[in-house]
């Protein structure tokens, strides 16, 4: 049997600021924000998460086209990240109109991890065209060539990831941890630590 999203559930999704319609891109397309790290996956069912969205999230998107940034920094498997069946449910429970109008996917700070899983099995998951939509960001400079500036809210600890990486860019390609640790020196023991090894595809 299906639950059933209480007032109370409503507002503690809303406190978490998980989803957020605000700003346009330079397009002129309203912007959906999701920010992973605030995903509660060991708490939120997919039946509340999808009825969740039903009310409050797919019927503001429904008219025009609109773009998605979903922000991956700080997404860890055993605390944040809900599982591909899950991800799968709610795909398939977005209605057509809404599938329809999304335009493009802005995929910020992807890991090694979900760039191989992506190109592997991205194709068969999401249907419909929207795995041809997504674009994988690994700078925030690059998403304000899409979105201005002031359009999004980001916070605080995805500026600070993303000042991470361009100080040790081995980050993005898996070939150094992310673990806190003394910046003192460069992160691999070659000319190329020196340098933003910048990517967008």
């Amino acid at each position: 049997m299906a639950e059933e999203l209480s007032i109370e559930q409503e507002k503690l999704i809303d406190k978490l600021n998980l989803f957020k319609i605000k700003g346009k891109d330079k397009r002129g397309r309203k912007i959906l924000r999701i920010i992973g790290k605030y995903f509660p996956a060991r708490s939120l069912s997919v039946d509340l998460l999808n009825k969740y969205l039903e009310k409050k999230v797919f019927p503001r998107l429904e008219e025009r086209p609109f773009a998605m940034v979903y922000i991956h920094t700080e997404v860890r498997k055993s605390d944040n990240f809900p599982g591909i069946s899950i991800l799968r449910s709610v795909y398939d429970s977005i209605p057509i109109n809404v599938k329809r109008n999304l335009e493009a996917v802005y995929f910020v700070h992807p890991d090694l991890q979900s760039r191989l899983f992506l190109a592997t099995f991205g194709r068969f998951i999401f249907t419909g065209g929207l795995y041809g939509k997504l674009k994988y960001v690994s700078r925030l400079d690059y998403l304000w060539d899409q979105i201005r500036r002031n359009a999004i809210e980001i916070p605080e600890f995805v500026r600070d990831h993303d000042e991470d990486l361009e100080y040790r860019p081995m980050m993005d390609y898996g070939l150094e941890s992310d673990h806190p640790r003394v910046y003192g020196a460069p992160a691999v023991d070659s000319p190329v630590a020196m340098y933003s090894m910048r990517c967008i595809s």
